[in-house]
């Protein structure tokens, strides 16, 4: 696993190697990035594995630029200079291509070819700075981005005119064209998925579904063959206010049965569990011994903020970064990790109930002692 700070710092981790003490199991990081003249100068901002080889990964940073890296070696083997703030960026897991596409502050999507080393090629479309951006699963040639002015477009990389329309939240019918799909029909240039701006999109692995978030603090999913808004209602739990790219994290669907993919959502100091496709709140994982909400009037309070999840492949963990600097991991509980806590509740009744004998034991001789010191007459 890969983790960035805003110092900068860059760090590698072994998951399957662990300290472990009782059932607390303390991570090191395997290998470290040390801040010179060629890594990042400011804060990083994602980073990912090369898809088709975890011995090379790529980070993005606010130092305007995208850089590409030897996992083994921890030293940067290419760099490319946007020349504006990068949010985010996404390569595609099954493209021939090698574009990466990147959000930025400017307001276009820019691809950089890491087979050429081009990186003059944009998509043209959002008004203001693009936030995120994810390529299709399904099609190599087709991405999708959220920008601040609250549109979701929809590109093919392929065309001159690259756009193929945005979303609007105001459909729920979408664009079928003559075969269902689109085919032959006229793009929607226009319409909003979100009446702020629009921070995350995410597809399903199958392709079938996107998945937007917004500072409208709106989770919407969408039919991504028609662009229609499936009216997916999350409730008033969602929290996202902050200008970074926040993208939900989708179980992996061999993982639950057809119709109940599940959703999980880093609502600042908590992570909310959903239902997909009706939106219904399943759970919320908080920090233990750490409050959701400590709020001023007027002001949140998010030392403790949720700023990114990633989902362990081949097994059932969720692992959170937090504002704190920490990243801590989510585990089902299994019947046999209840009897283990059970035991130990039992054990610390029975140590309280000890503790409490002694201090009442040590009270009696107190003031029996206190008694006996006592000088009595009798006139």
């Amino acid at each position: 696993m890969l983790s960035g700070g805003a110092n900068a710092s860059i760090h590698l981790w072994d998951l399957e190697r662990a300290e472990t003490t009782s059932r607390i199991y303390t991570h090191h990081p395997v290998g470290s990035v040390k801040k010179t003249p060629s890594t990042h100068q400011f804060g990083l901002t994602h980073l990912s594995f090369y898809p088709f080889d975890s011995l090379a990964f790529l980070s993005s940073s606010y130092d305007h630029t995208l850089k590409v890296w030897s996992t083994d070696a921890l030293v940067p083997s290419a760099s490319f200079s946007l020349s504006s703030v990068i949010y985010s960026h996404d390569i595609s897991p099954i493209a021939s291509h090698l574009l990466v596409a990147c959000a930025t502050q400017h307001p276009a999507v820019r691809l950089v070819d890491l087979r050429s080393g081009a990186n003059t090629h944009s998509l043209a479309g959002h008004h203001g700075a693009v936030l995120s951006v994810a390529w299709s699963p399904r099609d190599e040639h087709i991405l999708a981005s959220a920008g601040v002015d609250g549109t979701v477009r929809l590109w093919d990389v392929r065309r001159s005119v690259s756009s193929l329309g945005c979303l609007d939240m105001e459909d729920s019918v979408g664009i079928v064209g003559y075969d269902g799909y689109g085919t032959g029909a006229r793009h929607r240039e226009r319409g909003k998925a979100h009446t702020g701006a629009a921070n995350g999109v995410i597809w399903q692995d199958d392709g079938g579904h996107l998945v937007t978030t917004g500072h409208d603090e709106r989770i919407r999913v969408w039919n991504a063959s028609t662009g229609a808004n499936t009216l997916a209602a999350f409730g008033p739990v969602v929290k996202n206010t902050h200008l970074s790219a926040l993208r939900p994290l989708l179980a992996p669907s061999i993982l639950t049965p057809p119709g109940e993919e599940i959703m999980f959502f880093p609502s600042e100091k908590e992570i909310l569990v959903f239902e997909l496709f009706e939106g219904r709140l399943l759970k919320r994982l908080r920090v233990p011994g750490v409050p959701v909400a400590r709020t001023t009037v007027g002001q949140r309070n998010v030392r403790n903020r949720v700023t990114g999840l990633a989902w362990k492949a081949g097994s059932v963990e969720v692992y959170s970064a937090h504002e704190d600097g920490t990243i801590r991991a989510w585990m089902p509980r299994t019947s046999e990790d209840a009897l283990v806590e059970e035991e130990e509740k039992e054990d610390r009744k029975e140590d309280e109930e000890d503790e409490g004998r002694k201090r009442k034991r040590k009270v009696l001789e107190d003031v029996y002692r206190d008694l006996t010191r006592q000088k009595i007459t009798f006139t």
